[in-house]
């Protein structure tokens, strides 16, 4: 019978700006070589938005604040061996200044602000997907 594995907490921060939102291309697994929210594990005693707001600070460098919970998501490993661990994903939405520059650091090899109709075409995860389908419908309900 195999073990259960309990899931790792990760969190991830959206930062939209004039319809483009703030992704990093990830080094690292889960997620390597696709374009992300910024984001990454959990540490000891950290709450899910602690986790965000570093995580958006230590791939990019840039400060937010005001993280609201967007979506949560569970994320199996890939697979059942060691070293795949799977995952509880939440997704904040965050404030940050509109003049701050995003520079790739940490574990991402780039960042960069793209349009719903670019990511689309961008390898990605499918959390991604979802959460800027959602954003985009939220947008054009504003809009009309």
């Amino acid at each position: 019978m195999k073990k259960s594995k309990k899931p790792q907490p990760a969190s991830s921060a959206i930062i939209e700006r004039d319809g483009r939102y703030l992704l990093v291309l990830r080094t690292k697994p889960p997620s390597d070589a696709m374009y992300a929210f910024p984001g990454g594990r959990g540490e000891e005693g950290e709450t899910p938005a602690e986790t965000a707001l570093r995580e958006l600070f230590e791939e990019t460098g840039i400060k937010a604040e005001k993280p609201m919970l967007f979506a949560t998501y569970d994320l199996p490993g890939r697979e059942d061996g060691p070293g795949s661990p799977s995952f509880f994903l939440s997704v904040f939405k965050v404030r940050a200044d509109a003049s701050a520059v995003a520079i790739a650091a940490d574990d991402a090899a780039s960042v960069g602000w793209y349009t719903a109709g670019e990511i689309a075409n961008m390898p990605a995860p499918e959390s991604v997907r979802e959460c800027i389908a959602r954003l985009e419908a939220e947008r054009s309900r504003l809009s009309a």
